[in-house]
């Protein structure tokens, strides 16, 4: 069957026929066995909605100022990551490779890990290092810490007794088979904290957050609203100012670094953290309870704020942390979004949607689309989640609904309930347009990856004034495909 697929000819497709008619393999399409259609029941994932572990680390390590991810690893676990941040950002990513080989993967990463590292602080400086491990790396057993301080002894003895304190190191294991970028970005948030974090014993008036898989608008959003609370903040893993910066020429020095991150000593610092807010609870949470049990740290797991209600709970939440009264400003943004989803009700009033990605932003977005008015039908959870489950069924059975819940399913199980069922709207990223287009029902694009789309990553969804932009983005992809024929709303 398979010889029967057309050749590519040899002197290549020109652009004019870059367009190629596609051709069935088989005579008529053959539907898989009803059996096997749920993911628990197959062996194998079918489009998934999650990437692999070291992504998540990759990330976090981003939002730290002057900071390279080393990822212990074969060329490709970068270079995927790089290409999927440079489609999101549309920003150059630092990522150090150990560039693993046959001869790595039999032997061991060993050598790999100490020149590899000697050459990045030799032509980089990087104030941190995250060590980020990969499957092959795991499956093989490299014992990291005692390259790690091999490597270490090999710079003392060139640089000097100071590279120690020169340049801090992080080491976060992530095998890929056992977890996806979800569960990446939680272990990184534990390691930093845990090798970096310290107590003076005396507490500070600063509040840290640990975002999660927020884009850079929605972590300006964050400052934002933490400005009109007059509070003082520190926000872990900020990538606002390092995956999206300013064009101002060629940089003048080599290496460049941006001017934004989380500084090293803010991590130092948050022993003595007034509070700590984890906004994503499966990407951050494991930062934040390991905090408070070392430190007794005030920390909370909180469902990102999205929303409504979400975003009450946030700022009633830090204005009882800091002591300090909730902004008429805050208000003032609260009422606007009311406005303007009383004032588009009759649009999103009892529209059936579905809702797919990773479960921090899955989790946020039931409940606003339940303070719409709207009826949640299938919602996909990327990433097994402990948590998000929960949230949804609690939020829905506030509003009366009863949704399908894929915990740890894939997309291929969500497509078919949504060709059998269709809604009316979908709410999910750039890896749901397929089954959009198919089904004929707007995609309403939101958390990551949004590849296809510019800008996406700097419109915040989070807050008041997101939750305005969110609920535009959902109104007008419904009047895009069931604008009201009679025009009654005019």
């Amino acid at each position: 069957m398979i010889n029967n697929v057309k050749e590519i000819p040899i002197e290549g497709i020109t652009y004019k026929n870059l367009k190629i008619e596609k051709e069935p393999l088989t005579p008529e399409y053959t539907p898989p066995p009803p059996e096997l259609i749920p993911a628990k029941n197959r062996a194998v994932c079918i489009d998934p909605s999650r990437t692999c572990m070291p992504f998540g680390a990759m990330w976090a390590t981003l939002g730290v100022h002057r900071a390279i991810p080393f990822v212990q690893g074969a060329q490709g676990c970068t270079t995927y990551v790089r290409y999927t941040f440079s489609r999101v950002f549309r920003e150059p990513a630092t990522i150090a490779n150990a560039s693993f080989h046959e001869d790595a993967a039999v032997f061991g990463g060993r050598k790999n890990l100490i020149r590899g590292v000697r050459n990045l602080v030799c032509r980089y400086q990087p104030e941190l290092i995250s060590i980020v491990t990969t499957c092959s790396s795991e499956v093989i057993g490299d014992d990291i810490n005692s390259f790690l301080d091999e490597a270490i002894e090999l710079m003392e003895e060139e640089m000097g007794p100071e590279v120690r304190d020169a340049v801090k190191f992080v080491v976060v294991n992530t095998p890929s088979f056992a977890g996806s970028h979800v569960e990446g970005y939680n272990r990184a948030a534990r390691e930093f904290l845990k090798t970096l974090a310290k107590s003076t014993g005396q507490s500070t008036e600063d509040i840290y957050f640990i975002p999660g898989f927020m884009m850079p608008g929605d972590i300006r959003e964050l400052k934002h609203m933490m400005d009109l609370m007059d509070v003082s903040y520190r926000i872990l893993f900020d990538i606002s100012d390092t995956l999206d910066c300013p064009l101002v020429g060629m940089p003048n020095r080599i290496p460049y670094y941006p001017p934004g991150g989380t500084k090293v000593e803010e991590f130092v610092r948050a022993g003595d953290a007034r509070g700590l807010f984890a906004l994503s609870p499966d990407a951050g949470g494991a930062g934040a309870t390991w905090l408070e049990r070392r430190f007794k740290v005030p920390s909370r797991a909180i469902t990102m704020p999205i929303g409504v209600k979400n975003t009450d709970n946030l700022i009633k939440a830090v204005a009882e942390v800091a002591e300090r009264p909730i902004s008429e400003k805050i208000r003032w943004e609260r009422g606007i979004l009311l406005d303007a989803m009383a004032d588009t009700l009759h649009y999103t009033m009892s529209k059936r949607v579905a809702l797919c990605g990773d479960p921090d932003f899955v989790a946020a977005a039931t409940g606003f689309v339940c303070e719409l008015g709207m009826i949640p039908t299938y919602i996909l959870i990327g990433t097994k989640s402990r948590t998000a489950e929960a949230t949804i069924r609690e939020v829905c059975e506030e509003y009366g609904h009863n949704p399908v819940i894929m915990n740890d399913s894939d997309q291929f199980e969500w497509e078919y309930a949504l060709k059998n069922d269709i809604p009316d709207v979908i709410l999910g990223h750039s890896r749901c347009v397929n089954i959009s287009r198919e089904i004929q029902v707007p995609l309403v694009r939101y958390g990551f990856p949004v590849y296809d789309r510019v800008g996406f990553q700097r419109e915040p969804i989070i807050g008041y004034r997101g939750g305005e932009r969110l609920l535009a983005r959902i109104v007008n992809a419904i009047l895009d495909y069931h604008y009201p024929d009679d025009r009654t709303h005019q």
